[in-house]
């Protein structure tokens, strides 16, 4: 108990020395620590980490075959596209200055075979998406936040409308807000 006294009493002496040592570690440590962990993200330590754990060197390279896309579950086996024609509908201003919408749109269709029934209700599909657009104010569009949005309401209505068809997907292949 005595030695702890007299440490204090030590530290107390000559305070602006230790406390600038202090300072001093505590910077080149936390130095360290970030040029560590930046090499690390940015992959340069990979040769020494596999080096220190013994892992190996070689890298294997993913041949990519035709069997291998054809067994890959992402990939769609039987799809088709139709594309719509192109819309331009006056967006919902509220009686301010004018806006329009012009947008292209393709449909992927779950079975090709269906393409033909898809292609028949074309008129009531696109009759589904001018009602629904011209009710859209160009708030409604901004950001991909309102790209999502729409493209989940344009494929509700498209699901509906072409029936018994299975639509996956609407892909935007151009749209202009002016």
């Amino acid at each position: 108990m005595g030695d702890d006294v007299d440490e204090i009493e030590m530290d107390e002496g000559g305070g602006g020395r230790s406390k600038k040592m202090l300072v001093v570690v505590i910077l080149l440590v936390l130095l360290l620590l970030g040029g560590a962990a930046a090499a690390y993200f940015t992959g340069m330590l990979q040769p020494v980490i596999d080096m220190l754990t013994g892992g190996g060197g070689e890298q294997t390279e993913e041949v990519i075959t035709e069997d291998s896309i054809e067994n890959d579950p992402g990939v769609p086996e039987n799809v088709g596209f139709v594309d719509l024609p192109e819309i331009l509908v006056n967006l919902n201003t509220g009686g301010g200055k004018q806006s329009y919408l012009k947008i292209r749109v393709s449909l992927e269709v779950a079975d090709q075979g269906m393409l033909p029934q898809v292609e028949q209700m074309m008129p009531r599909i696109v009759d589904n998406f001018q009602v629904y657009l011209r009710e859209l104010r160009p708030e409604d569009l901004s950001g991909s936040e309102g790209m999502f949005r729409l493209r989940e309401e344009l494929l509700i209505r498209v699901s509906a409308a072409a029936k018994p068809a299975k639509i996956n997907d609407v892909l935007f292949k151009e749209m202009l807000v002016q």
